[in-house]
């Protein structure tokens, strides 16, 4: 089963303000992101990102190249990750 990603109601708000382009790059980081953490977990890894709690749940990245700032997630029960915050600096 694959890991999915799902996007709570202020950072997708954040996500369909963007300028076209930035959403749709952004909207697919956030596909690829799910696979790379999913594969990592599955494998024994660390996810992509900085950790920001002491158990492995809350991680923060920006994506490259982009004024975007990503916090997300891991739940390994449901193979989701979930992003909690994501600002656009613009």
């Amino acid at each position: 089963m694959s890991w999915t990603v799902r996007t709570a109601e202020i950072p997708a708000q954040a996500v369909m303000d963007m300028p076209p382009d930035l959403a749709k790059m952004t909207a697919n980081f956030l596909r690829a992101l799910a696979i790379e953490v999913g594969g990592a977990i599955d494998l024994g890894r660390k996810p992509p990102g900085g950790p920001m709690d002491d158990i492995g749940v809350r991680h923060s990245l920006e994506i490259p190249g982009e004024p975007v700032i990503i916090e997300y997630l891991i739940l390994r029960d449901i193979r989701e990750i979930r992003i909690a915050v994501l600002v656009w600096l613009g």
